[in-house]
């Protein structure tokens, strides 16, 4: 398979440009309610521009979806090259509760592209879950969470807050449903106690890094 051809400066930019607008109208939540000629109208370009690099509203919308996606996954590899893994896990977590609550539109705006089905959609849940993985097994290598859940339930439950956006509440429901998320995994349920002896006395020491508190401190 023949590897696209780099853009030019030009045309790079004229894509950007694009992307950066469709994602305001996404945060307005007015992206299924204007023209899609329009798009390149608020963005300054021509529509014969808009066409050429983005030839269906989809395909905009999708582009859009590939940057959140990236940028999300890039912020997961850097606190977990910067962090505890304990620490990066509760951190990626929960701010991906702010990055919802941040931007609604676009979580109303991707749940109506998830309902047509977008395959682009499938792929970028598969980097994020990828993500998580990785924060997760950095986690359970460090004795601070438990093995016996793998990253498909986390994000099970980062999908139920994602859908349920609309709710009254929502916000604080969220939060509640992460802290829920993240004391499931720690390793303080009954009879861990005798498990860390037993260990202790095999000589695997004591486990470290426990998932932190929940914020608030409660």
């Amino acid at each position: 398979m023949t590897a696209a051809k780099p853009l030019r400066a030009d045309a790079r930019r004229n894509r950007d440009v694009l992307i950066a607008t469709a994602r305001e109208v996404f945060d307005a939540g007015d992206f299924f309610d204007l023209r899609f000629d329009d798009f390149a109208r608020l963005a300054g370009v021509g529509t014969g521009t808009l066409y050429r690099h983005f030839p269906t509203r989809e395909a905009l919308a999708e582009a859009v979806y590939h940057g959140e996606v990236a940028a999300l996954c890039d912020r997961a590899r850097r606190l977990q090259a910067t962090l505890p893994a304990a620490e990066a896990l509760a951190t990626f977590l929960r701010g991906m509760v702010d990055h919802i609550d941040a931007h609604q539109g676009l979580a109303r705006t991707l749940a109506t592209l998830m309902a047509a089905g977008s395959g682009a959609l499938a792929e970028g849940s598969r980097a994020l879950e990828q993500a998580v993985t990785d924060l997760v097994a950095a986690a359970v290598k460090d004795g601070a969470v438990r093995d016996d859940v793998d990253a498909g339930a986390v994000m099970m439950a980062l999908h139920g807050i994602g859908a349920a956006h609309d709710r009254p509440g929502w916000r604080a429901e969220a939060d509640g449903v992460i802290t829920l998320v993240l004391d499931g995994l720690r390793r303080s349920g009954p009879g861990d106690g005798q498990r860390e002896h037993e260990q202790d006395g095999a000589g695997m020491g004591p486990r470290r890094h426990p998932l932190p508190p929940p914020a608030g401190g409660q």
